[in-house]
Parts: structure tokens; sequence; C-alpha cells
């Protein structure tokens, strides 16, 4: 009553009906500048909360924007990489801007008409394409991750989030021209066995490719979700070898030169190499083998009892994926999770498990299985496979969550040893 004889009173003196509409007596207790609810027992907010179907909404606009109630960004790292959020993503297409991207030399800004991918070496007819060029030919379309081979991180932390974890993997549907379409068209020569692949960037960046790629899946790609690649995806044109290392899906694509062997470039040779326990190192170990994680529950989330369900994603570049297994006991037991589909070869696949947690503290984890057999291993056994020291590379091990007795998750951090 207190409150009504406020409400009464303070129409009264703003000359306002009593009868007033909604809307006028809203704008009325905005014009208050929000008086202390406390002098009259109703809390009112000092900025009205108004009913989106009475006040006229907000006009079109040249580009579209996210609500302000999503914060959705990317993770910076060493200011030579950014992060994809995956615990915050839904379906499997990752959003342009929320896209994984590692650069070696900054990102380069081209003039699309000053630009041309030159094709030469073991060719009938070197030539040269213009982006123009490459839109004339017949288009292809293919859903796919990318993934660098770096994707995981052996000295994170408890506090680590699978942004954090393994944030350099997103996907995308990628659109442009079958590379072994352009290969027919500058006629190949039978010796022709591996393709050296250079980008536009002050890096440089290049990479020696198999030709087997080449005639399999591999394109030139012009478009992501349906735009025109973003500066950097690799604008205005880039490499894309489904299911491959992201370092060797070249961005700003300038040259492609066709020889009978490796070139055996600074990138291959020096980096993206990996030490083994007996000495000897793995040379374009190129395909990403198979992986999940958990997305949620995961850190930083807090869980209440109750019922849950488990949801992540996994991949393989070798194929489809077969299987996830999810164990809710420290890895005692496992059991078949749900794959949504569309399940595609070499591309992010969501799977869920319902899962009623009884406020005990436990681990969760995932394993997966794609169509050739193999299966994600563990830490352990990826230290037995490789040895455990200058590992970097190609480290896809079964992931574990902490769930604590008061229902905050952490990562089970374990040391690479």
């Amino acid at each position: 009553m207190a409150a009504l004889k406020y409400v009464r009173e303070y129409m009264s003196d703003k000359k306002l009906p009593v009868n007033a509409t909604r809307r006028q007596f809203l704008a009325g207790m905005t014009a208050a500048g929000g008086m202390a609810a406390s002098s009259w027992g109703v809390a009112l907010p000092s900025t009205p909360v108004l009913e989106p179907t009475r006040i006229q909404g907000a006009t079109s606009s040249a580009l579209g924007t996210r609500s302000v109630h999503e914060s959705l960004k990317r993770l910076p790292m060493y200011n030579i990489a950014s992060l994809t959020p995956l615990e915050s993503l839904h379906g499997t297409i990752t959003p342009a801007d929320l896209h994984f991207e590692r650069h070696h030399g900054g990102v380069p800004q081209i003039d699309p008409a000053n630009h041309e991918l030159l094709i030469h070496g073991m060719v009938d007819k070197p030539l040269k394409f213009s982006l123009d060029d490459l839109k004339r030919f017949p288009s292809v379309t293919r859903i796919c991750f990318l993934e660098c081979s770096g994707n995981f991180n052996p000295r994170a932390g408890e506090n680590s989030s699978p942004q954090m974890l393994c944030g350099m993997t997103s996907q995308s549907e990628w659109t442009g021209v079958a590379l072994s379409t352009l290969f027919r068209e500058v006629g190949v020569k039978p010796k022709a066995s591996w393709f050296l692949a250079e980008g536009s960037d002050a890096a440089v960046m290049t990479r020696s490719i198999p030709m087997d790629k080449a005639w399999d899946d591999a394109l030139i790609a012009y478009a992501q979700n349906g735009e025109a690649i973003r500066p950097e995806q690799g604008y205005p044109m880039r490499l894309v070898l489904p299911g491959w290392e992201g370092n060797t899906s070249i961005k700003w694509l300038r040259r492609l030169e066709l020889s009978d062997a490796a070139f055996m470039t600074r990138e291959e040779t020096s980096k993206y190499t990996e030490p083994l326990k007996d000495g000897s190192v793995r040379m374009f170990s190129v395909v990403m083998d198979a992986r999940s994680i958990i997305t949620s529950p995961a850190y930083p989330k807090t869980l209440e009892k109750g019922w849950h369900e488990i949801r992540g994603i996994a991949w393989s570049g070798r194929g489809r994926i077969k299987m996830v297994e999810v164990s809710v006991d420290g890895g005692k037991h496992w059991q078949a999770a749900r794959l949504q589909g569309p399940v595609l070869a070499k591309a992010h696949t969501r799977f869920s498990l319902p899962w009623k947690w009884n406020g005990q503290a436990t681990e969760i984890s995932s394993r997966a299985t794609d169509e050739t057999g193999y299966v994600q291993p563990t830490r352990r056994e990826l230290i037995n496979a490789r040895g455990a020291g200058g590992q970097s590379y190609h480290l896809n091990p079964v992931t574990t969550w902490i769930v604590q007795a008061d229902g905050q998750i952490i990562y089970k951090a374990e040391a690479w040893v």
C-alpha cells in the first residue's frame, strides 16, 4: 500500500493521470532519477527494464552485431596467435571472427587487384591466376576443421579452459576452386611428386606438399562461411588442406611450384619436426590425429548437484569420427556418447552424454575413435611412444577435468615427463 501511495503522489506531482499508460508511468519513473526504494519499501531499478513489445526496436544496420549480453572473444597468445573460445560455441561451424589464427610475420593487407597466384615448375604451361580468374572456375565447398600442430599446452595449469588448452582448432565452410582443377589447367608433368606453397606474408611462409593431396581434396579458397576470407585467414586466397596441420594450409597464397622432391624449407626442417626418444625426428607428419575434448562442464564452470549434459567436440584428420567414449569416474568405466549429426570426414563432430552428478568429487574425460580404428591416446601412451623431451607438436592426449566436491571444475594438469 505504501508503494501504491507513493506512485499516486508521484504521478499527481508530475501531473500524470492516475490511469496513465504504462509507457507514461515508466517514462515518469525514469525521470525520477531512480529514487531510493528504501523510502517506500519496494526496490525499483534506477533504469526500468522496458517490455520489448511496448517500444520501437532498433533500425536495421549495414552489418549485424552480437547482443550486448554476449561477450565472445578470442584469446590472444604471445602476439602470434588468437584462440577460439571452444567452451562458448554451439554446433560445429566457428564464426569467422572467432576462428583461431596463427601468423609468422604479421597479417598482410593485400589488394586483390594487385595479387596473383603463380603456378610453375614441372608443368606444361606456367600460368598466373587473379582472384577473378579463380572465380571463373567451377567452385567447390568443403566443411572441415583447421588445427595448429602445436594445439596443446603440456605445461597448462589447473586453471585452464578448453580455449586455453586447445583453442587453436576451428571449423568453417570453405569455398573456392579444387587445386586439381588448376593443376589440370597448367598440365602437370608425370614426374612431379611435390609442390611448394608460398605465402605473401613477411615470413614468406612455405611448405612442401605431396602431390597426392592435391589430387585428393585440396582447394584454393577465397570464401569462408559465405563471405570473402578475412585478412587473418589469408585474404584474398589461401590453400586449404583438410585434415592436415594448419601451417600447411598456406595463407595469402602467391606461388605454387611443382617438383620431383620436397623443398626442405625452413618451416619444415627447423620447426615442424618432432624429436623422438630414439634420437630421430618425425618429418612431414602432417595428418592431425583423432582427438576430443569436453567443452562443458569444464573450467571455469561450477556445477550444482543433479542432471547435466556433458558436451564436447571430436575430430580426426584421417576421416570421420566413429565413436566418442566418456568416463565420469576417473577412467574406470567408459560409455559411448551420442554423436550429433552431421558426422563429416575431417570435421568437428559434436558429442553429448546425460549425466547426473551426485555431488562427490570425480574426474570426467573423453576419448575419440576414428573410422580407421585409431584411438585417442593417454598422456602416458604418448610419452611411451615418443619420449618426454622436446614434444610440442601433434600432442592429442585424453583430456581430464576434475569436478571437486564444491562443484568447481579444474583441469587435471599433469607433468609431461
